[in-house]
């Protein structure tokens, strides 16, 4: 079939579901509410100003793209003082984390529904001279109108698994000429940027600049704050181990582990981080289920005595990372593909790692082979792995020196994405003179 039939097939069935997509989002609002709110923007209203001189676009999906995405912003921002920029979201998660971090430096809505009528409202009510997508976020039909209203397209530390690459191709010319509207692609590594090409796009112009999360930005006082959150939150000699990004049925294989670790060293206290805020409650009950003392961040007490401190609040796990002596990253013993392993590794943390790695797949393969990270398959393993680096400290810090030596090693792609788009912001020119 040719990319038009498909494309009318792909925006008909958009409309068609919308319904079906709304009843979604009201359903998920039953326990995050914000998924009920603010439905009109992602159908292209805003009540935001206009942006008539033109606005830098960034849009990521959600937290852990907007992570990624804030050092970029603020440089360029810095570079270009003069645009407004716009972030745009798709979770009410990423929607907080946004404010929380960038506040009123940036107009934020929520990115409209891949509807052509959707799309026009949005382009039209910001005019933005450079729509930069972060990772992975393939949609035809604002593609299309950007590139018809002559605004350059860029996904940027792009990355495409080889089972979500065989997804995109099934999709045939849909996917090849909406890869085709984009300008440029800044892919995380070879292999990426090979299959994007084989998808579809610009071979000359689909690029490999690195990962921009190995450029994480850690204050000065990092290490001092991180000391101090230790010594008021756990008291200075308990060791810590934190297990991060954790999905459903991650929680139950870490609390059983850590009961297993436990019995050799009963003065470890964990901290847990769920992925997703919705199950902060659920996890909070799961903990107390099994017998836990817990407390929990946002109820203000000192963890000095708990067994499980649970970090119920988003924006504070960098500074945990750093109060920690042993790392897991979820994710990854349950089948979503892993999470940002370079943020542990930053502070020199030995990482734990299960096999769903798909979505960080040359950064775990490249930890695990510079001995800065540990593969494990199950609570048995979880629990061995950490017990062996409590019991053996000198051990426990050459991984974690191999970690940040992994990181440090990766670093440069963020320069180089930003020099990317300043040629291309500086190439698009205003849109009032198109």
């Amino acid at each position: 079939m040719s990319g038009f039939w498909l494309r009318l097939v792909y925006t008909s069935l958009f409309y068609l579901l919308t319904p079906l997509i709304l009843a979604r989002l009201y359903w998920r609002g039953r326990k995050l509410p914000a998924y009920r709110q603010r439905w009109a923007e992602r159908f292209g209203y805003y009540n935001t100003p206009a942006a008539s001189g033109g606005a830098l676009w960034f849009h990521a999906v959600s937290v852990g793209e907007a992570e990624a995405a804030f050092p970029l912003i603020r440089r360029m921002q810095a570079r270009f003082p003069e645009l407004p920029c716009v972030v745009t979201t798709t979770t009410p998660t990423g929607s907080r984390r946004v404010a929380q971090v960038l506040g009123e430096t940036v107009l934020h809505v929520y990115l409209p529904y891949d509807m052509p009528d959707c799309v026009r409202r949005f382009l039209a009510h910001f005019q933005p001279r450079l729509a930069v997508i972060m990772e992975t976020e393939i949609w035809p039909n604002l593609y299309r109108a950007c590139r018809c209203a002559a605004i350059p397209v860029v996904i940027v530390n792009a990355r495409v698994s080889g089972r979500s690459a065989r997804g995109y191709a099934r999709l045939g010319a849909l996917t090849r000429e909406a890869l085709a509207d984009v300008r440029c692609i800044a892919a995380q590594t070879e292999a990426d940027r090979q299959r994007f090409v084989a998808l579809g796009s610009r071979c000359d112009e689909t690029l490999t600049t690195g990962n921009i999360k190995f450029d994480i930005e850690l204050p000065a006082e990092a290490a001092a704050n991180a000391a101090m959150l230790r010594k008021n939150c756990f008291g200075v000699l308990r060791p810590i181990w934190i297990a991060a990004s954790t999905h459903e049925g991650e929680e139950t294989q870490v609390l059983e582990a850590f009961k297993r670790i436990r019995a050799d060293h009963p003065e470890l206290v964990l901290i847990l981080a769920p992925r997703h805020p919705e199950r902060f409650d659920a996890v909070a009950e799961l903990c107390c289920a099994a017998g836990w003392k817990l407390v929990r961040r946002t109820d203000g007490e000192t963890a000095c005595e708990a067994d499980v401190f649970l970090l119920d609040t988003l924006g504070e796990l960098k500074q945990f990372y750093g109060a920690s002596d042993i790392a897991f990253v979820g994710g990854s013993l349950a089948p979503v593909g892993g999470h940002n392993l370079m943020e542990p590794a930053a502070v020199a943390l030995p990482v734990l790692v299960g096999p769903c790695l798909h979505n960080f797949k040359a950064a775990a393969d490249a930890l695990l082979s510079a001995g800065g990270a540990l593969l494990v398959h199950d609570a048995m393993e979880l629990a061995a792995a950490c017990s062996g680096l409590l019991s053996d400290q000198e051990y426990r810090k050459h991984m974690g020196v191999q970690a940040l030596a992994f990181v440090n090693a990766g670093q440069g792609a963020l320069l180089r994405v930003e020099a990317l788009l300043s040629g291309l912001l500086e190439a698009a020119g205003d849109p009032g003179k198109r």
